[in-house]
């Protein structure tokens, strides 16, 4: 069971990339999103969210009983699940406009470049789920961090497509 847990908390052992490793997880999940939006649509996105955030708090809770470190930094599933967070109002727009979700590209470079500005600052509630010692806590700063990236992807689409047009 380990390597199991130890395969999906670093991603197939992505999250042993010297440099970076939660940009890493974040660039990953870019393709991982697309596939799945393909093939299932906004449903199949919206399912997959909390099947991969169950198993990634399982995967995290079980890789990490053998560290001290309750948050090692090769552990970049808890990246998978904020970067989808911070990409469904892409799907969400591209199904409600009947539109691809390769033409929302600028919402692709929003979403990852917010996402990981929330994720590596941590203001607020981000902070406060990243102070936590356990797994839970690991998982839920990247969910906050890709909450508040989903708003600004939002905010800026709402801003481009409403306003300055």
């Amino acid at each position: 069971m380990q390597s199991i847990s130890r395969n999906i908390a670093t991603l197939m052992g992505l999250g042993f990339i010297g440099f970076a490793p939660g940009t890493w997880g974040s660039l990953a999940t870019l393709p991982l999103f697309a596939v799945i939006f393909q093939a299932a649509g906004l449903a199949g996105t919206l399912i997959a969210l909390p099947l991969i955030l169950c198993l990634g708090w399982w995967a995290t809770q079980s890789y990490t009983q053998l560290h001290k470190n309750h948050d090692p930094s090769e552990v970049i599933i808890d990246e998978v699940v904020g970067q989808w967070i911070a990409l469904l109002p892409l799907a969400a727009g591209a199904t409600h406009a009947g539109a691809s979700l390769f033409a929302l590209w600028p919402g692709w470079i929003a979403a990852f470049l917010l996402f990981r500005f929330f994720d590596i600052w941590k203001p607020s509630i981000i902070g406060w789920a990243d102070r936590r010692s356990d797994a839970i806590g690991v998982m839920l700063d990247d969910c906050f961090a890709g909450l508040f990236a989903a708003l600004g992807v939002i905010a800026l689409a709402g801003l481009f497509h409403g306003l300055l047009s």
